[in-house]
């Protein structure tokens, strides 16, 4: 195992990872069905803005031409990989790790956020009236 190596962090580290893709790819379907179907929570200031500022993070990694910092940190607790990743971890990685050029993932991604943006004006954010109920 290589200095540093450590497969449980490693697995923490993907776990997170999932995690953020799950919020992600929930936020990008959730955002507009709920602003068709009338669900509050989409139109939330706490949990919008860190959809989109995390689609931002996403979309700015890819077209710097640089991994997401998760993928490398993983990367680097996992160590040299010489018996393989456990079952379950070998499974996830599959999942969410596709052979595919950077360039395809700079303009995915890219779109993408252009794409969170725009609901930023289809699904506005709601404020909150001050109390009192005068805007």
């Amino acid at each position: 195992m290589a200095a540093g190596a450590s497969p449980m962090l490693a697995g923490v580290v993907l776990s997170l990872h999932l995690g953020v893709i799950v919020f992600n790819l929930f936020g990008l379907v959730a955002i507009p069905l709920g602003g068709w179907l009338g669900w509050r929570f989409v139109r939330l200031a706490w949990w919008r803005w860190p959809h989109l500022a995390s689609m931002a993070l996403v979309a700015a990694q890819a077209v710097a031409g640089r991994a997401c910092f998760l993928t490398l940190l993983q990367e680097t607790l996992a160590g040299d990989g010489a018996s393989g990743p456990p079952l379950i971890m070998g499974f996830v990685n599959h999942l969410i790790y596709w052979p595919l050029p950077l360039w395809v993932f700079a303009a995915a991604y890219l779109v993408l956020f252009v794409y969170v943006l725009a609901l930023l004006w289809l699904v506005p954010i709601k404020r909150k009236l001050p109390v009192g109920g005068l805007p």
